[in-house]
């Protein structure tokens, strides 16, 4: 009798969709984008800036880019104890590498994706930092209504070309906050591309 079904879920076009999904959803930075929407409001005395509301808020900024950058140069491996560790990826592997006998850590080196991903990710956040209410009042308050189609028009625009990249050339990277897969559990212990 025939399988109606593919044999993989990844073999699928749902499957295919849904890894896709995973991917962006893996790259985005939707936590540091939640916790700047929660501060922004203080930080920012809800868009009404006084000069240390303006530091306060760039000080935000900086941390959530910061997080946004940093967070596509970490990586995780399942070590010899069965434990899921955490290291940034550099040039000769990843760092630091506790419990690492079974695993190539050489093979988690630094790659010119690992740059792209980074600036697309920072990119996102900053469109949607940048013309959030609060922080467009607190830093340009006399922004013009012709100008406010900028608001409407660049999220959706950097939102499509960093999804596509990220759907097109997506991320092999596990970094922190993002579980490990058992799928790359088995690809991890001879090398990685």
């Amino acid at each position: 009798m025939e399988n109606k079904y593919p044999s993989s879920s990844s073999d699928s076009i749902p499957g295919k969709a849904f890894t896709g999904v995973g991917n962006i959803i893996k790259l985005l930075p939707t936590g540091t984008v939640f916790l700047f929407q929660f501060l922004s409001p203080v930080v920012t005395n809800n868009g009404h800036c006084h000069y240390v509301n303006k530091v306060l808020t760039s000080i935000l900024l900086a941390v959530c880019g910061f997080s946004c950058a940093f967070s596509s140069f970490t990586d995780s491996f399942k070590g010899s104890d069965g434990m899921t560790h955490y290291g940034v990826v550099t040039k000769k592997g990843l760092w630091p590498a506790p419990s690492s006998e079974s695993v190539d850590l050489s093979s988690y080196r630094l790659r010119v994706g690992d740059f792209v991903h980074a600036f697309l990710s920072v990119a996102v956040f900053a469109v949607l930092a940048l013309l959030d209410a609060n922080t467009v009042d607190c830093f340009y308050p006399t922004f013009e209504s012709k100008e406010k189609i900028l608001l409407m028009a660049l999220p959706p625009a950097v939102g499509a070309v960093s999804g596509t990249v990220f759907t097109l050339f997506p991320n092999k990277r596990h970094g922190i906050g993002y579980p490990y897969s058992r799928d790359d559990n088995d690809n991890s212990t001879t090398t990685r591309s």
